[in-house]
């Protein structure tokens, strides 16, 4: 397959967060290619669709289905209906079929994830038994490790959502996302997050202490690997550093056959010409097991090394 004209159409879920992140794309193909035609196409993906379940019950053959916010856009970019795909990159699944692959990045947002409260929370000053909303496996299980007190309430929607239940009657003290969303969203000023004339406080949570998602606050633009004019396109908006940080995070999810929702934590960043790497990993079946740390640096010019001799010394621990 390749792209005969001067249009683009880029594949979309229709969260608010998610065409803003499509847009940013948007703008940045249009700078880099002032005659490039781009559109954009919303295509709902089963995650959407199904609001009322929780993640662990998204299953496929008796499995836990992965690929539950990207499954559609892969098929659009299978037939053709799209020529490429914007994503949350910590949705997508460490293993993408052959014939597919992650284009490009744009620049990366912070990583951190924010603790939001009505009343200023952070993780140490939580009241006893607080209920803290969340989604994901990775949050529950890092608070819990730090306050084995907290009782986490998974709650699923698009950002705005989430951060209502704290207004509307519940008896949740707290939520617990990425800082990513709300400040790609424009509703993160300081410690303050405003949501409908409303404001919340927003407790940044260290991401080398609290560790982030494999590939959080990335856009991920994932291509046909026989689109060669894609291809093209995509490479000329891609974000080095970014990319190399995502890799090498994927790559140690990948090592460990671990997926978007296996209870990990990895930070990276770059200084100069070295990589430094520290993972959080969680037993999946124990939750009351210490989670098991490790810290690798290497070469820039290396990544995936990096992320080998990380996966070893966890699999050795």
């Amino acid at each position: 397959m390749t792209l005969k004209t001067d249009l683009l159409i880029l594949g979309t879920r229709g969260s608010e967060l998610a065409l803003r992140q499509t847009d940013m794309v948007m703008a940045a193909l249009r700078a880099a290619h002032p005659d490039l035609q781009v559109e954009k196409k919303i295509i709902a993906t089963t995650g959407d669709k199904r609001q009322d379940l929780r993640f662990s019950e998204f299953t496929e053959g008796g499995r836990l289905d992965k690929g539950i916010f990207t499954k559609e856009l892969e098929l659009a970019l299978e037939s053709g209906e799209i020529h490429a795909a914007v994503h949350s990159l910590k949705d997508v699944p460490t293993e993408i079929a052959s014939h597919f692959c992650i284009a490009a990045v744009l620049p990366r947002a912070p990583i951190e994830d924010v603790l939001v409260s009505r009343d200023g929370w952070t993780i140490q000053t939580l009241p006893k038994n607080a209920k803290v909303g969340t989604s994901s496996v990775r949050r529950i299980r890092q608070l819990t490790w730090l306050r084995n007190d907290v009782t986490c309430v998974e709650i699923r929607g698009n950002v705005p959502t989430r951060l209502r239940k704290l207004f509307q009657p519940s008896d949740l003290d707290a939520v617990l996302l990425a800082r990513a969303g709300v400040d790609r969203l424009g509703l993160l000023s300081g410690d303050k997050i405003s949501v409908d004339g409303k404001k919340l406080h927003a407790a940044i949570l260290p991401c080398d202490e609290f560790l982030p998602a494999a590939g959080q606050g990335a856009i991920g633009i994932e291509a046909r690997r026989d689109n060669a004019r894609a291809l093209e396109l995509l490479c000329a908006i891609n974000h080095e550093d970014t990319f190399t940080r995502v890799s090498v995070e994927r790559e140690f999810l990948h090592l460990l056959r671990a997926g978007c929702q296996t209870p990990i934590g990895a930070y990276t960043e770059i200084k100069g010409d070295t990589l430094r790497m520290k993972v959080c990993v969680f037993d999946e079946s124990d939750a009351g097991r210490k989670p098991l740390e490790a810290e690798v640096s290497g070469s820039i010019s290396s990544p995936l090394t990096v992320a080998a001799d990380l996966a070893k010394r966890i699999q050795s621990s």
